[in-house]
């Protein structure tokens, strides 16, 4: 039975899973999407949203904890400044699981986990083409 445990080990030591989770919250405020398997996406998003949840309110205070989990600064800064406002909405439920199959190799679910508001970044880089190709069709035809 798996009653009142309150994470998943996943198999590793203490020191391992710790520095895997930071790695893993880093990236995916970083990247604000990332694909990973279902155990450990679980085990992220509920480190994930509680950092969410506290950068909502900008204090010295609230950075310091924070900054005690990411430790790269410029990710630091724009959890406090573009996402955490982003969700300043919201309460709760800042990231989603999107399931994609089984890997090839172990069988293991394979998810993807963003933050809900994610982009697709495609409309953009099509319309930026799309501006880039009309202004070499413009200055092959002057």
């Amino acid at each position: 039975m798996n009653h009142m445990n309150g994470f998943n080990p996943l198999s590793r030591t203490s020191a391992h899973r710790r520095a895997m989770s930071r790695n893993m919250v880093t990236s995916l405020f970083r990247y604000e999407r990332i694909t990973t398997t279902k155990a450990k996406a679980l085990e992220v998003r509920k480190a994930a949203e509680k950092l969410i949840t506290r950068a909502k309110n900008d204090t010295v205070h609230n950075r310091r904890i924070v900054a005690k989990f990411i430790a790269d600064e410029k990710i630091l800064n724009k959890l406090f400044t573009e996402i955490s406002p982003r969700m300043k909405d919201r309460n709760g439920g800042y990231t989603r699981i999107l399931k994609m199959g089984y890997r090839q190799g172990d069988a293991a679910d394979v998810v993807i986990l963003e933050l809900v508001d994610y982009k697709l970044p495609e409309a953009d880089d099509a319309e930026s083409k799309a501006d880039k190709k009309a202004e070499k069709k413009a200055s092959v035809k002057e």
